[in-house]
């Protein structure tokens, strides 16, 4: 596989919280998500480097908006963080490769800015103890 940059990425799908899942990559202008494992030392007093084990797997994500209230936008997306409590799929795609995941999304603080700006980051973090695994 080539070497490619962060152009053009053709997934960023969050489910509503009916279940439905709505496109909202045209509202998202970045993200930042990680897939980080937990270890586990367990260094002997007989060595002079780290020694560890992987435990588990986790997903986290911050969705950086723009606020936008049309029908099953973002706003219509994640306007119920507050009132539900429910999981919702993520799925990331970017040429030909897909993670998604359930999430719980944890919160929806908007923020205007002083020149007027009306935006969001939403974070969120694995929901179900399913491993995050690109496809």
């Amino acid at each position: 596989m080539a070497k490619e940059s962060g152009l053009g990425w053709t997934t960023c799908s969050v489910d509503d919280a009916a279940g439905t899942l709505r496109d909202i990559k045209n509202d998202v202008t970045n993200l930042q998500f990680a897939t980080p494992r937990a270890v586990q030392d367990v260094t002997g007093i007989d060595k002079s480097a780290m020694e560890r084990l992987l435990l588990l797997a986790d997903f986290s994500i911050t969705l950086n908006t723009v606020f936008n209230d049309a029908a099953n936008r973002v706003h219509d997306v994640f306007k119920t963080v507050p009132s539900t409590s429910v999981a919702r799929t993520t799925t990331l795609a970017v040429s030909g490769q897909t993670l998604s995941n359930e999430v719980l999304f944890t919160d929806y603080p908007l923020s205007r800015s002083d020149s007027g700006e009306l935006t969001a980051a939403v974070p969120g973090v694995l929901a179900d103890g399913t491993v995050p695994t690109w496809t």
